[in-house]
């Protein structure tokens, strides 16, 4: 009885597959595809240089704690300036803070209580200090 080649395994069918691409592409005169390269500007940053999180920069300036510095930063002892397109207000006390990144937000609010706290002691100590 023949065997049927349409059993085989998932496997050996993406191997086929990744064989024919190779093959394709050294019938054309490269080793490998084209990669697609990530430029400011490109289609995968939707046309903006920094991306998806800073899409939305605000008509105005606005001005956040701790002078517009990063509060990540801040607790870990760096100033990195902010231009507040990402920001959180406290419910607390209507604060505005500022954000340098998508990450460090998101760091930010897993525990915004205990980072605000370390934050503040950190800026107490930063401003007693020399630029």
């Amino acid at each position: 009885m023949p065997t049927n080649r349409l059993h085989r395994s998932r496997g050996s069918a993406a191997a086929a597959t990744i064989l024919a691409v190779a093959t394709a592409a050294a019938l054309v005169g490269c080793a490998t595809p084209p990669a697609r390269l990530q430029t400011p500007g490109s289609e995968m940053t939707h046309g903006h240089p920094d991306g998806i999180w800073k899409a939305a920069v605000p008509p105005r300036p606005m001005h956040g704690e701790f002078e517009d510095f990063d509060p990540i930063g801040i607790e870990g002892g760096a100033r990195i300036k902010a231009d507040c397109s990402l920001n959180w207000t406290n419910p607390d006390d209507g604060r505005l803070y500022c954000f340098a990144s998508g990450t460090s937000l998101e760091v930010f609010l897993e525990a915004p209580r205990r980072h605000l706290e370390r934050a503040l002691r950190a800026w107490r100590r930063m401003r007693r200090l020399p630029r």
